[in-house]
């Protein structure tokens, strides 16, 4: 009986896995992904998908070298030196987006990797948002940046 119960679960979740759309927008690349059927969205493929990406670790490896089926970035945030640049200019960088240009804010947008012909519609949505990015006198660092990023990322 046993054998019948999993005989009858192993054709349920081929079946599963072998239909469906679009779980690579969940599960993402990796082993998973190129083993199992990409365009399967169901909760089986989905936690197949990512369960063999995870054990593996494939997809983080896909993701960094462009392999299995991810696709690599084409750069690197600056993370460290983003934090540090604030960090040391947070007063001339406010006074920079206060004005809606200036130094400051070129190396900023330099080291967010903004296009030159981008910035000056960045450094008008900075400064239109200027009470969204510096909330506070006391504001931090950190706060700075995400809240910075967050008006990168509206439309």
């Amino acid at each position: 009986m046993k054998k019948v119960l999993f005989a009858l679960l192993v054709v349920f979740v081929s079946v599963n896995l072998c239909f469906a759309a679009n779980a690579r927008k969940n599960a993402g690349c990796g082993l998973g992904a190129m083993l199992i059927n990409p365009n399967n969205d169901t909760l089986v493929g989905n936690l197949a998908m990512t369960f063999l990406n995870g054990t593996f670790g494939t997809q983080t490896f896909g993701i960094t070298t462009g392999t299995s089926e991810c696709d690599k970035p084409t750069h690197f945030v600056k993370n460290e030196k983003i934090q540090e640049f604030v960090v040391a200019n947070m007063d001339n960088l406010a006074k920079d987006i206060v004005v809606g240009k200036g130094e400051t804010l070129d190396s900023f947008a330099e080291l967010l990797n903004i296009p030159v012909e981008q910035r000056p519609a960045f450094y008008a949505k900075l400064h239109e948002n200027f009470v969204r990015i510096f909330v506070s006198e006391n504001v931090q660092m950190a706060e700075v940046i995400d809240n910075v990023i967050s008006e990168m990322a509206k439309n």
